[in-house]
């Protein structure tokens, strides 16, 4: 099998959320509040220092994607696509945790966005920006 075919057994793609829960959860365990040691866990570690550490790591992964990704479009493979978006996908993760957010709601949001043009759903938000503002006034 090469590293672009789907997997198969507990990761296999008809198990994605499941995939998805089961790492937010371990995640979540790694929390210093849920007994993650940072001296022991990468995660734990970054949990520790903070929002900026976990932000400025998102930063760094979503730079790698986008150079993989032009690699990949001179020619030279999409393996290291994949990669890169898994590392960013997983921090990804752990600033979803940090703000007390789980998986299932981005699927959920992308969900509620399924049928709807990227045009008219842009354009509610920003109403309902407006709207809000006003309110506040």
């Amino acid at each position: 099998m090469s590293k672009t075919e789907p997997a198969s057994g507990p990761a296999a793609p008809g198990n994605a959320v499941d995939t998805l829960a089961r790492l937010a959860a371990v995640i979540e365990s790694r929390k210093p509040a849920n007994g993650g040691n940072p001296e022991t866990s990468y995660v734990a570690r970054l949990f520790a220092k903070g929002d900026d550490a976990i932000l400025k790591k998102i930063g760094e992964e979503a730079t790698e994607t986008v150079m993989a990704a032009k690699d990949a479009r001179a020619g030279h493979g999409s393996d290291a696509v994949l990669y890169e978006c898994a590392d960013l996908w997983f921090h990804s993760m752990i600033m979803l945790a940090q703000f007390g957010l789980k998986p299932q709601q981005v699927l959920d949001e992308l969900a509620r966005r399924e049928g709807i043009s990227g045009i008219e759903e842009k354009a509610a938000r920003k109403l309902d920006e407006r709207e809000q503002a006003e309110r506040k006034q």
